[in-house]
C-alpha cells in the first residue's frame, strides 16, 4: 500500500513538472498577451499546484506518524527486550474528504499480526500493544492460538481498552499490563438478529428458557440452537489458552464467568475484577506506550468537546516576583 502511494506521489510530480515546462513556455509567449491575461494564467497555475499541495499533505502526514511510531517501537524494543506488536483501531479519517472509517478485529489483521508473530525468533519474547472495541471471532481466535504457541514470553498492553475479541487475545498473555483505568470486557457470543441487530447467546437462550421452547418461532429456535453451539465453542478456547498458566479448573471458572451472560457485552472488567478472577495483570505501563498512542490521532470531530492545558504547566510569575 505504501508503495502504491509513493507512485501516485511520483505521478503528481511528474505532472507538476510538465506544467512548469507549459508555464515556462508560457511566459515565453506571454509578450504578446495583455496583463490581465498573464494574471489569469498565473492564477490558473497557482490552483493546480494548490491543488497538487493539497493532494500530497495527507499523504505526508501519513507517512511522518508511520516514521515516529516506527522510531518509539524501535526505542520500545531495545529498551525491554521485547518484539513490539501493535494492534489499535482508533476512527481514522480516510480519503480526500476526510470521511471516518471505523476499525475492528478483521481477517486482515489476523493475517498481518499472525505474519508478524511467525517472523519472530522463538527465544525473543513478544509485546502487544491492544487498544480495540473487538471484532470477528475467527479472527480474534486465529490470532490467540499464534500468540500462545510462541515459544517465549508473551505480554500483552491494555493503555486504554480491549473489549470482547481484544479479550480473548489478551488472555493468551503470560502477563496483562494494564493502565489503571483501562479495562477489558466479556465474552458472550454475539449473534446476528432481525433487522440487523446483534443479540448476546446467553439472552437468546434465557428467553427460550422462560417461555417455553413451543412458544417460539422456528427461527427463535435456530437462533437458540447456534447461540448454545457458539457459547460452547468460545468457553474452550478460554479454556484451552489459559488452563497451561491456571490449571483446568479456574480457566473452567474464568470461561464460564467471561462467557455465560454474568455481565453485558458492553461491561468494563477493571484491573481488580481481572485480579479477583486469577489473572495476572500489572499497572507498570511502559511510558513510551502512551507516547506511542498519541501518534494514532483520533479523527477529529466538528465538535470538539474534551479540551485541557499540557500538564505541567510552567507558572507565570509577576515582574519583580522572586522564583524560590
Amino acid at each position: 500500500m505504501a508503495h502504491t502511494a509513493e507512485i501516485l506521489l511520483a505521478e503528481q510530480i511528474i505532472r507538476y513538472l510538465v506544467a512548469f515546462e507549459s508555464y515556462k513556455l508560457f511566459l515565453s509567449d506571454s509578450t504578446s498577451m495583455s496583463g490581465a491575461e498573464i494574471f489569469n494564467g498565473l492564477l490558473g497555475y497557482l490552483f493546480w499546484i494548490l491543488l497538487l499541495v493539497v493532494m500530497i499533505q495527507p499523504w505526508l502526514s501519513i507517512r511522518s506518524l508511520q516514521h515516529a511510531r516506527l522510531r518509539i517501537m524501535e526505542l520500545i524494543e531495545r529498551k525491554y527486550g521485547h518484539r513490539v506488536i501493535t494492534m489499535i483501531h482508533r476512527q481514522e479519517k480516510m480519503g480526500f474528504l476526510g470521511f471516518p472509517v471505523y476499525r475492528y478485529i478483521d481477517i486482515e489483521d489476523s493475517e498481518a499480526v499472525i505474519r508478524a508473530i511467525r517472523s519472530t525468533p522463538p527465544n525473543i519474547p513478544i509485546m502487544l500493544v491492544l487498544h480495540t472495541p473487538g471484532g470477528l471471532v475467527l479472527a480474534a481466535s486465529q490470532i490467540a492460538r499464534a500468540l500462545k504457541s510462541h515459544p517465549a514470553e508473551k505480554v500483552v498492553v491494555v493503555p486504554h481498552y480491549a473489549m470482547s475479541g481484544g479479550t480473548l487475545i489478551a488472555l493468551t498473555a503470560d502477563k496483562i499490563i494494564m493502565d489503571q483505568n483501562a479495562v477489558l470486557g466479556p465474552l458472550d457470543p454475539q449473534l446476528g438478529g432481525p433487522g440487523g441487530s446483534y443479540l448476546p447467546a446467553p439472552s437468546i437462550l434465557k428467553a427460550v428458557e422462560v417461555k417455553g421452547r413451543d412458544k417460539v418461532d422456528d427461527e427463535t429456535l435456530i437462533l437458540a440452537d447456534v447461540a448454545e453451539k457458539s457459547m460452547k465453542q468460545v468457553k474452550d478456547l478460554v479454556i484451552d489458552l489459559l488452563k497451561d498458566k491456571l490449571g483446568e479448573d479456574a480457566a473452567s471458572r474464568i470461561a464460564d464467568r467471561l462467557v455465560s451472560g454474568y455481565y453485558t457485552h458492553d461491561y468494563p472488567l477493571t484491573v481488580d475484577q481481572l485480579r479477583d478472577m486469577g489473572l495476572n495483570v500489572s499497572t507498570d505501563v511502559p511510558p513510551e506506550v502512551y507516547e506511542l498512542m498519541n501518534l494514532y490521532p483520533q479523527a477529529r470531530t466538528n465538535r470538539p468537546g474534551i479540551e485541557y492545558l499540557p500538564y505541567p504547566v510552567t507558572p507565570k510569575f509577576a515582574q519583580g516576583e522572586r522564583r524560590e
